[in-house]
């Protein structure tokens, strides 16, 4: 990867990751020779931040573990973009503390809403922090392919509780505390004030083929996947949803803290969210 600003090729695409990346190298196609500020909530060992900062832009990444970070700390240093990915330690539960309002061009939080304590706060911050016209990609855990999952492998107590439970979750057990819908997670998004612009489905099959199928033919299950993400029920069984929101712009240019565009199209003075051509600074 060529460490240039302007139309974003980003890392070898698999069946895991080729949605993902294409709604983003289309957000970034977009912005052109524009350089982002990009948060990556939950980032872990730059699987997303260090490609995009091979392409010219600066990548924030949030996360709990200081294993993960130093991991990613030599990955970005290994592959030459050291100065352009800052680690900091901390969750999702608390990035409101870390992060600006109005500092952000884009956020990455993928498989974070489904392990914190509460997803509200959460999306309340990613949106807050998005500049007006800021996107957000955000992934999620799929409740159906959960419960199929788990029903195929004979625990069928388990499925009926998960496709129940109110949260998506399989009991005191699980790993997960919820599981989203297609519909469940959108409104989670737009009751934060962004506007919900795609929904795909991630893994819709590649979770499900023996491995010397998935193995051996790669690249028609790639195609696959691509080909289904968007199609319901296919999207709706995959085993994560990607949606890809915008924080939205008002008539005035302006947005409310949290991107909600009030009835008149206006904001009060207490109201405004000035946009700050700062970088993203978290308090450490």
């Amino acid at each position: 990867m060529e460490q240039t600003r302007g139309r974003f090729t980003g890392p070898p695409l698999t069946p895991r990751t080729a949605v993902i990346w294409s709604v983003l190298r289309a957000e970034l196609d977009r912005r052109g020779d524009e350089e982002l500020t990009v948060l990556d909530v939950g980032g872990g060992t730059g699987g997303f931040a260090v490609p995009l900062a091979h392409a010219g832009h600066r990548v924030t990444v949030v996360d709990a573990s200081p294993d993960a970070l130093a991991a990613l700390t030599r990955r970005a240093a290994e592959a030459g973009v050291g100065d352009r990915v800052r680690a900091v330690q901390g969750d999702g539960d608390a990035l409101a503390d870390l992060v600006e309002p109005a500092s952000v061009d884009l956020v990455l939080c993928h498989a974070v809403l489904e392990v914190v304590d509460d997803p509200t706060p959460v999306v309340t911050a990613l949106a807050t922090a998005l500049r007006p016209g800021g996107a957000a990609s955000v992934l999620v855990a799929g409740r159906a392919a959960a419960v199929l999952g788990r029903a195929m492998n004979g625990h069928l107590t388990a499925a009926a509780t998960l496709a129940a439970d109110p949260c998506g979750s399989a009991g005191p057990r699980d790993t997960l505390r919820r599981r989203y819908d297609a519909d469940s997670a959108a409104a989670l998004l737009r009751a934060a004030g962004l506007t919900v612009e795609e929904i795909h489905g991630v893994r819709v099959l590649a979770d499900l083929l023996p491995a010397a199928v998935a193995d051996g033919q790669p690249a028609a299950l790639l195609e696959l996947e691509r080909a289904l993400a968007a199609q319901p029920p296919y999207r709706d069984l995959a085993a994560q949803l990607h949606l890809f929101a915008r924080r939205p712009v008002t008539p005035s240019g302006r947005v409310t803290p949290s991107g909600r565009v009030t009835p008149s199209g206006r904001v009060t003075p207490s109201d405004r969210v000035t946009p700050s051509d700062r970088p993203v600074r978290p308090r450490e």
